[in-house]
């Protein structure tokens, strides 16, 4: 039976655990898992523009020894053509999986139910699933762990913090999560990952105010403004700007890292100096984007 990867809301701590593990154990030895995916094709079918996810899913598949086929939707022309029923069905009949990053994630589940091919998020309105992995794989390779540790986001609640909730919780890594009024995480989804939490000893705090910071491990921060969101930048900087994640915060929280899942705005949401400092962990989160990956493409192909 095909399994797909929409969201990791539906995964228990330890099938999270082993994929953590497998997406290191490629990073380390890739040779050993080189000819995978030999054979397989991969239709990568994108809404939204994109450098990591494209480049990291392009060179990955490579590495593993299949082939991807990119097909930009809008550039394309093929927004409109057909319905995502179709779409899906038809590319099932030639590819071996399909990754699709979409503007809904209704759009994913959609391509799930017809295709009879594995399915992966590649980012969608409500989860960001690949990124939440390789974050946590930053997180352990610099702490040799994940469990007990604390992560504080800084921002406005979408869908990376979903994503970064849910694997949290499932790897026993506690979570603060701080906001502008208004700007809170979908509470479904923070109710979901107190109830994962619950089975890892992890815990989940939501607030307004930066001081819940204090004590987190790492502080970790998005964009204030999502892709397409059109809201002029004059508004989103006189609410956000009193959550810039820059070194004052680092120091009074005590954090020994930052993170961002990039394209990062350079003193908007955090300060240049702290993205090229030593603190910083967006490149090797950028890196590990296509280990996480391969783990995830290895599980759900190479059986």
């Amino acid at each position: 039976m095909k399994q797909d990867l929409l969201t990791f809301a539906d995964w228990t701590p330890e099938a999270m655990e082993n994929l953590l593990q497998l997406a290191i154990e490629i990073k380390q030895a890739p040779a050993s898992y080189s000819n995978v995916l030999a054979g397989k094709s991969v239709v990568a079918l994108f809404e939204k523009p994109s450098l990591r996810t494209r480049v990291s899913f392009d060179i990955g598949i490579n590495k593993l020894g299949g082939h991807m086929v990119y097909l930009d939707v809008q550039s394309g022309k093929l927004a409109g053509r057909e319905d995502s029923v179709d779409t899906a069905a038809n590319i099932a009949c030639w590819a071996d999986a399909i990754v699709a990053r979409v503007f809904s994630h209704d759009t994913l589940t959609t391509f799930a139910n017809a295709a009879n091919i594995p399915v992966v998020n590649a980012l969608c309105d409500k989860y960001h699933p690949c990124q939440g992995l390789a974050d946590y794989i930053t997180m352990f390779e610099r702490f040799g762990k994940t469990k007990g540790l604390t992560m504080a986001y800084v921002g406005d609640g979408n869908n990376v913090t979903h994503s970064l909730l849910i694997v949290g919780a499932l790897l026993g890594c506690n979570q603060v999560v701080i906001t502008p009024q208004g700007h809170e995480a979908d509470a479904s989804v923070v109710a979901h990952a107190k109830t994962l939490a619950a089975q890892t000893g992890a815990s989940i705090v939501e607030s307004t105010e930066l001081n819940a910071a204090k004590g987190a491990d790492v502080i970790y921060t998005d964009t204030w403004l999502s892709m397409g969101d059109e809201t002029p930048l004059a508004t989103i900087k006189e609410k956000f700007m009193p959550y810039q994640v820059n070194e004052a915060l680092m120091e009074s929280s005590g954090a020994r890292y930052v993170m961002h899942c990039q394209p990062a705005h350079r003193d908007l949401e955090i300060t240049g100096s702290l993205i090229d400092s030593d603190k910083s962990l967006l490149m090797q989160q950028a890196e590990n984007r296509m280990h996480g990956q391969n783990a995830i493409l290895t599980q759900l192909l190479s059986a």
